[in-house]
């Protein structure tokens, strides 16, 4: 038998109108992608290695398995289709030649932009959304 207390009206108002605001961001994010001729997980993807926290703009596998929160198996075959679909490329390490640098192509590049200067006015209307619930 749990002791935990049952959640409280308020806090599930709260707690259902954040979930309802990153929702509908994400949906409206991933019909965006889809206009720019990219899948919401090739977006993510694109994105994650032109954001490349170091600033390179590129990444590796498992620093996007890490990002992404997928797995190894699952980031290597989103990897692939992005490659024969001529949006990423791979690089060899210099300094180690088990490590691929992934970086987005001109077509890849070009897609990513389109797709998130789109999602530009959605993401200043979330971060609103998301002040208001701060606020109350």
């Amino acid at each position: 038998m749990s002791t935990e207390s049952p959640l409280d009206t308020a806090e599930a108002i709260r707690i259902a109108a954040f979930r309802g605001v990153i929702r509908s961001f994400l949906r409206t994010s991933e019909h965006l992608a889809r206009s720019a001729g990219l899948t919401p997980r090739r977006y993510l993807l694109l994105l994650m290695i032109k954001g490349a926290p170091d600033g390179s703009e590129q990444s590796t596998v498992t620093e996007l398995a890490e990002r992404l929160q997928l797995a190894q198996s699952t980031v290597t075959e989103l990897v692939g289709r992005a490659e024969r679909a001529g949006l990423v490329e791979r690089e060899r390490s210099g300094s180690d030649l088990r490590v691929a640098h992934l970086r987005l192509t001109p077509d890849g590049e070009r897609r990513l932009a389109r797709s998130a200067r789109s999602n530009e006015d959605e993401r200043h209307e979330l971060r609103r959304r998301l002040d208001e619930l701060d606020d109350r």
